[in-house]
């Protein structure tokens, strides 16, 4: 499983920043054609708020993966690693169940936008793009937290190799 998904998360990973980095291109450009010449980028607003969204969707499962998200364990840090593993695998777990019902509804919205024939108000970009762009990064993310979870639950670490356990 783990040589399907850690490509698959930094496949995912690599395009969040390329996106990432053409927006900030976009952005430098719109900024310095607005004070050069006043004409920003049309629409720039909306192309952010779409990328961005895209870009935190795909970055997700690689943040997941290797531990990226915040954990307060300042209730658990004097308990043994095997009940801090568990619950880091509940953790996993919970999250897994988050991101697949996120990705459930976002593709539900997508459907339902489409049919309304929603466009966005500057360049009418059709908005269900912007759901449907979601759906997959989230189910991505709810993968690898069910398969951490299965790991961390069994006494395993979440990634193989990390002998702390951390990274659920």
């Amino acid at each position: 499983m783990q040589s399907f998904l850690v490509p698959l998360a930094r496949r995912f990973a690599l395009v969040g920043g390329l996106v990432a980095s053409g927006l900030a291109v976009m952005t430098v450009a719109s900024i310095a054609g607005r004070a050069l010449a006043s004409t920003p980028i049309p629409g720039d607003v909306e192309l952010m708020q779409m990328g961005i969204a895209l870009c935190i969707s795909l970055c997700l499962p690689w943040c997941q993966l290797h531990g990226g998200n915040i954990i307060v364990d300042f209730f658990t840090q004097g308990l043994k690693p095997r009940v801090n593993r568990a619950l880091d695998g509940i953790g996993a777990l919970l999250l897994a169940l988050m991101c697949a019902l996120l990705s459930v509804r976002t593709a539900a919205g997508a459907v339902a936008v489409h049919s309304a024939d929603e466009q966005t108000m500057i360049l009418g970009l059709p908005m269900w793009w912007a759901y449907a762009m979601l759906a997959p990064g989230l189910a991505l993310t709810s993968v690898i937290g069910i398969w951490q979870a299965g790991r961390l639950l069994h006494g395993l670490p979440a990634i193989p190799g990390n002998g702390a356990g951390e990274g659920a």
